[in-house]
């Protein structure tokens, strides 16, 4: 579960960096890339805390209390 959760939070940072680039070039088709990118990081954010969610309910994930 550990693996799972860090390789999510490296794509939505990977997928942030990629939004980045095109916002510093003034073309149409940048635009497109840019708002493609975007979306795949809110989709993997979302995945991210429903599998959280998930992992707790169903006690995948351990807490220390």
């Amino acid at each position: 579960m550990r693996y799972v959760v860090i390789t999510l939070l490296v794509a939505i940072v990977v997928s942030l960096g990629s939004a980045l680039l095109p916002v510093f070039r003034d073309d149409p088709q940048n635009a497109r890339r840019t708002v493609k990118a975007l979306t795949w990081r809110i989709a993997l954010s979302v995945l991210l805390f429903v599998l959280l969610m998930g992992g707790h309910y169903f006690g995948w994930i351990n807490t220390h209390l």
